[in-house]
């Protein structure tokens, strides 16, 4: 079958001018979704026009080629992924084509991603109007799976579902023919197109005949409830319905035809909104109050259980999640309306009537925007979040879709949830609850066994059960995600044999060959077929991380640890937290943190050209735009860890052989540092002189990037103002690293000025991180290095180490322990802190700084700082020692490490810092700019042309308070 696919693939990509990749590693990035299915296709295609598609889908339709279109690759039902060609609209076909107020419409390309809709469609409308529908995935997913899926999200109480807002689509068929399908019937796009406009004349023939003789079927079985997703949509086609072919389609996954335009309806923006938290003992007291609350209009009624909330902080901290109302459940109840007196006024009355129902623990009303946001995070990180629970003992439970998305009407919603939960307690399973229900709709995340046979089949009899179970109570199999591979096999429990064959001929009207996502709604494949945790890893994978929590090193950890991503794809957002910049900057697929993932995931198993493992050369390719910035660490909500998992890979690939040159001029940097501190101004010299291009080269560094100074050991002794070393009696341990040493000595006399303003210090310049070698993947000096610091640290005292650089700082917290698992190492992590958490420690004790702080800054948080400590951790130092205006400049710097100075990385890494450094640098000019991270301050330097070591400062200069002693504070 491979084979016969690979023909077909070659025929079609010599027979048109799309760009189509047909490299392994590309198949493997696209044969994942969000689901828990793996299907392998022929190739990918990446159109850049409705012409292109047009073109790609006749060629196919000549050989007989399988077409699966594709957006975010967000979904969780394995609609998504296909055995031939897979059509990515996301990486060109993605424009806002144009936005008309007066007709409160938006015509889109089916690649535009949701949330830059909304935000466009706001900023052209002076936030009057927005796009409604808003899925949890909506910062990656596009409008064209949206259409696919007809997807609702968390407002969909007040706005309905996609369906409800499709005024147009322009669509390819199966063929190549172009037809337009809109609110009254099917047309051809082109009027002077014969062939198209005599093919829509058939298939508007066909569907009238179609709905004539399923007029009882159509009626009496579909739209009985709000999210009645499954099967297609043909109650549109109904007389008193219009014959609203657009809306017909809209649900079908691509299964019928293939969108290159949509033309949608636009809403209004309430002025004043107020989200009412409630508390409840659990999910279900917490569904029976959903009919009450729907009597007060809210926009949005989401719920979820404390699992997720616990998971959140347990992964992120305990400040993760803003202060919550007592309970173990929660609904978040959006109200909103023309002023905020009334809106609090029905907030006020909605909560007395709960509170007499007597099932209301404990509520709070929230009007803060940013506070709002933060609390809506925890909803939409919840797909994530449930992936992999944290259990009291420290155990983690790893959950998978498959019956995530069910629906019954909102007053039936707590007994069907009643009843759920004995069916899980009869199998023996844990799910974990949470979604949309002022629509009925949940999303239950299960903990199936799909790597075994007896687990597949357990889960196989657990979903007919369940289907079984919400038909008993009136609902729907799926109430936004789509049926795709997970579902689709088990409409005939919800639907009569005559509505089954009614799906089977709508399909075959639009598309005869069954090419179009093959499978899915119509003769689909088993609901267990082509699962991806049916193929097991292929040997024992031995780690220097550990990846086990604890576990042996050569057990089942680094695979498990990869299968942590489920592709929920939050690392394709363009908005929102650090991850993933080289994404951001790129646009592809490759260049994502999931993709990473999903080759990583396919070496594991070995197949292919992945069976090289470690030597993969097509691991190192999707490898190597990775900044190892470790923001996915904490951005992403199931803890993907690429950094370390990079630091692993080029650990193996390159054991026994010749490293690119930067890792040994930027890898071995501690070392040759050391050497510089005896020669600096011979090293400054030669970096200042004609040969400086020549030697840069030789080390594998861009000339393009400006470098620092070297610091001789006399100016290091100067700033500090007193030799290495100290007292054991001292409070803190202030740990000054290698890059402060080498080029920001003043940083160091700061700090400790800072330190010992409020208590003693011991300094210690003789201990290193190992980041330099962990970052290139050279992890047995990196241990050796470490064990070295573990021994100078663990002094048994639970002194704090502060650390300058907050990168080193990162890595002693976290890669020590990992790459160490002494218990010495685990000590010496638990009391490590960076310098900005330091500050706020020292303010919480009473300590103030003695300098006026300036009003206003510009802060770039360092990325490992942001991801292994908080991401608030500088704003919070600021606004603890008195800086009222802080902008930061959210987002990757660019630099990272070794890969901003590397030549073939160079471009990229000022494409990243146009993300937030650039612009936040260029929005205030004169103001000060606090760089923390040796990386950061380099990138500023280069941005700004500023060169002195003033053009960027750390925390500690700003808070210096000796002047005089050679601070440099902005």
């Amino acid at each position: 079958m491979a084979d016969v696919v690979d023909r077909l693939v070659a025929h079609v990509a010599r027979s048109c001018a799309v760009e189509i990749d047909v490299t392994s590693r590309a198949r493997v990035e696209y044969s994942y979704d969000a689901s828990n299915y793996r299907v392998a296709p022929g190739a990918v295609a990446f159109p850049r026009s409705p012409d292109e598609v047009s073109e790609l889908l006749a060629s196919c339709h000549r050989v007989g080629l399988a077409v699966t279109a594709r957006g975010g690759g967000t979904s969780m039902a394995g609609n998504a992924v296909g055995r031939g060609m897979v059509v990515d609209f996301s990486r060109y076909m993605n424009r806002i084509v144009r936005i008309d107020e007066a007709s409160r419409s938006a015509v889109v390309e089916p690649g535009a991603v949701l949330s830059v809709l909304s935000q466009e469609v706001s900023a052209q409308t002076g936030g009057r109007l927005t796009f409604a529908p808003d899925p949890s995935s909506s910062s990656r997913a596009t409008v064209g799976g949206s259409v696919a899926n007809d997807a609702c999200g968390n407002h969909s109480v007040r706005h309905g579902r996609t369906s409800d807002h499709v005024l147009s689509l322009d669509l390819v068929l199966a063929d190549g023919v172009r037809v337009t399908a809109d609110r009254s019937g099917l047309a051809a796009t082109d009027a002077d197109d014969a062939v198209a406009v005599e093919r829509a004349e058939q298939i508007t023939h066909q569907l009238e005949q179609l709905t004539r003789d399923h007029l009882g079927e159509f009626r009496l079985e579909l739209d009985r409830i709000p999210r009645q997703v499954s099967g297609f949509h043909l109650s549109h086609l109904l007389p008193e319905r219009g014959f609203d072919v657009a809306r017909a389609l809209v649900g079908s996954e691509g299964a019928c035809a293939v969108v290159v335009s949509a033309t949608v309806a636009l809403v209004d923006v309430a002025p004043s909104a107020l989200l009412m938290v409630l508390g409840y003992h659990d999910v279900v007291e917490a569904a029976r109050d959903v009919p009450t609350i729907l009597r007060y209009s809210p926009a949005a009624v989401e719920g979820i259980d404390v699992t997720i909330v616990e998971t959140m902080r347990a992964r992120r901290g305990p400040d993760s999640v803003a202060a919550l109302p007592d309970g173990r459940a929660w609904l978040f109840v959006d109200l909103d309306g023309e002023n905020s007196e009334a809106v609090a006024a029905r907030g006020g009355e909605l909560i007395a009537e709960l509170g007499e129902l007597g099932r209301l623990v404990d509520s709070l009303g929230v009007s803060d925007a940013d506070a709002r946001k933060g609390l809506w995070r925890v909803r939409e990180d919840g797909a994530g979040l449930s992936s992999r629970i944290a259990r009291d003992d420290g155990s983690v439970v790893t959950t998978w879709p498959g019956w995530e998305d069910s629906a019954v009407a909102p007053e039936r919603l707590a007994d069907y949830l009643s009843d759920f939960r004995l069916l899980l307690q009869q199998f023996g399973l844990v799910g974990v609850m949470y979604g949309h229900f002022g629509a009925g709709c949940m999303h239950i995340r299960i903990n199936f066994d799909l790597a075994s046979e007896q687990g597949r089949s357990e889960m196989a009899r657990f979903l007919r059960a369940a289907a079984r179970l919400v038909v008993a109570h009136g609902g729907t199999l799926s109430g936004e995600h789509g049926d795709g591979r997970a579902r689709s096999e088990l409409l005939s429990e919800m639907y009569s044999p005559a509505l089954m064959a009614a799906f089977g001929t709508f399909k075959r009207i639009f598309d005869p060959e069954q090419l179009l996502n093959p499978g899915v709604i119509v003769n689909p494949p088993s609901m267990t077929a082509d699962l991806a945790l049916a193929e097991p890893p292929a040997r024992d994978w031995v780690t220097a991380f550990d990846f086990g929590q604890g576990e042996s090193r050569s057990a089942g950890g680094f695979p498990e640890a990869l299968h942590r991503c489920i592709g929920i794809g939050r690392c394709r957002s363009h908005s929102g937290g650090v991850m993933c910049p080289s994404f951001r900057a790129t646009g592809a697929e490759k260049d994502s943190t999931r993709a990473r993932a999903r080759v990583l995931q396919e070496m594991v198993r070995g197949t292919g050209n992945l069976a090289d493992g470690w030597r993969a050369e097509e691991v190192l390719e999707v490898l190597d735009l990775c900044l190892s910035c470790k923001a996915c660490s904490s951005d992403c909500p199931t803890g993907v860890d690429m950094a370390t998992y990079k630091a692993e890979f080029l650990h193996h690939h390159y054991a026994g052989r010749r490293r690119p040159l930067s890792h040994y001029s930027l890898g071995w940097l501690p070392v040759l540092l050391s050497a510089t501190s005896r020669l600096s101004r011979i090293a400054n010299a030669v970096l200042s002189s004609p040969v400086r291009p020549l030697v840069l080269r030789l080390g594998g560094l861009t000339p393009q990037r400006s470098l620092p100074h070297f610091t001789s050991r006399r100016a290091l002794r100067s700033a500090l103002g007193a030799p290495s070393g100290g007292s054991e009696a001292a409070d803190v341990v202030l740990v000054v690293d290698t890059f402060t040493k080498a080029f920001r000595p003043e940083v160091a006399g700061a700090a400790r000025r800072v330190l010992e303003s409020h208590r003693s210090a011991e300094i210690r310049t003789d201990v290193c991180c190992g980041l330099t070698w962990v970052s290139t993947g050279q992890l047995a000096m990196a241990r050796k290095r470490m064990s070295r610091t573990v021994a100078a640290l663990d002094d048994g005292s639970d002194r704090p180490v502060v650390v300058i650089e907050p990168s080193c700082a990162a890595a002693l917290r976290k890669d020590l322990p990992e790459l160490l698992g002494s218990d010495a190492a685990h000590r010496v992590a638990g009391r490590v802190r960076s310098f900005a958490q330091q500050v706020s420690a020292q303010v919480a004790e009473g300590w103030l700084p003695r300098t006026p702080v300036p009003p206003e800054v510009t802060v770039q948080t360092h990325c490992h700082e942001y991801a292994v400590f908080d991401a608030q951790t500088q704003r919070g130092a600021l606004r603890a020692v008195g800086v009222s205006t802080i902008r930061e400049a959210t987002g990757c710097c660019g630099v990272a490490g070794n890969f901003g100075f590397e030549p073939q990385h160079y471009d990229l890494s000022m494409w990243v810092a146009e993300q937030g450094l650039a612009p936040a640098l260029r929005a205030a000019p004169d103001a000060p700019v606090l760089t923390d991270g040796f990386s950061c301050h380099m990138q500023v330097r280069q941005l700004t042309g500023r060169h002195a070591p003033s053009a960027s400062a750390h925390l500690a200069q700003l808070l210096d308070p000796a002047d005089d002693h050679g601070g440099t504070r902005p």
